[in-house]
């Protein structure tokens, strides 16, 4: 069973910087609305980071030797570009060693409402037994991310993934609960579950475009 863990159950620093991405008035600022994708991407690398492998090594200090736990999992970390840029960011800043994939997915519009999910670009290294932590900001449908992480499964089975995003809708989590094998050894990761999509299927209350948000609005 996926295991969905929310972090707006949790009051935090998280909970700080969620205001002010949600803020009308706060994202006006683009720069602060990147960095506060990244900082909230910084928090979550930490949190996954207590469900991966170490072990205690030896290390060398100017008076003696002093025990230490080091990371032994080879990470991936995934981003469905181009909004997830900042969040992925967030997590580079934390897994120093990490090796990176890229996925462009992009919704293409068959009228104002309806649309179908398109992957069209893959930079993966093989993932093979390794951690797969697949980033994307905005969890609206699950559509995204699961065609995202089946494209990536291209690559190489990782033996761990990790779904990790910003604000999810509820609907989106138990889509992605239903759609990932069971089997999988995988967790969804969010800083805050929202209720509801609208007719367009943008999360509410959710922040409204993170893409536009974070780069200016697209033609």
């Amino acid at each position: 069973m996926i295991e969905v863990i929310n972090f707006s159950d949790r009051p935090s620093l998280m909970s700080d910087y969620m205001a002010e991405l949600r803020d009308v008035n706060v994202q006006k600022d683009s720069m602060r609305f990147r960095r506060n994708i990244e900082r909230i991407g910084e928090l979550l690398a930490y949190e996954v980071s207590q469900h991966l492998s170490y072990a205690k090594e030896e290390v060398q200090t100017p008076l003696a030797i002093a025990h230490n736990y080091r990371l032994q999992d080879p990470v991936v970390i995934g981003t469905i570009l181009r909004a997830g840029l900042p969040f992925h960011a967030g997590f580079l800043n934390y897994f120093d060693h990490a090796e990176n994939a890229f996925v462009s997915a992009y919704r293409k519009y068959k009228d104002k409402l309806k649309f179908d999910i398109f992957v069209e670009y893959i930079a993966c290294p093989d993932l093979t037994d390794k951690v797969l932590i697949l980033t994307d900001p905005m969890l609206a449908t699950g559509g995204s991310m699961e065609l995202a992480y089946r494209a990536l499964l291209s690559h190489g089975k990782p033996r761990q993934v990790h779904f990790v995003s910003v604000i999810a809708s509820q609907q989106a989590v138990d889509y992605l609960k239903n759609a990932i094998d069971p089997d999988t050894d995988a967790t969804i990761w969010v800083a805050s579950i929202d209720p509801e999509l609208n007719d367009h299927s943008y999360i509410v209350p959710g922040l409204g475009d993170a893409g536009d948000l974070a780069y200016g609005e697209k033609l």
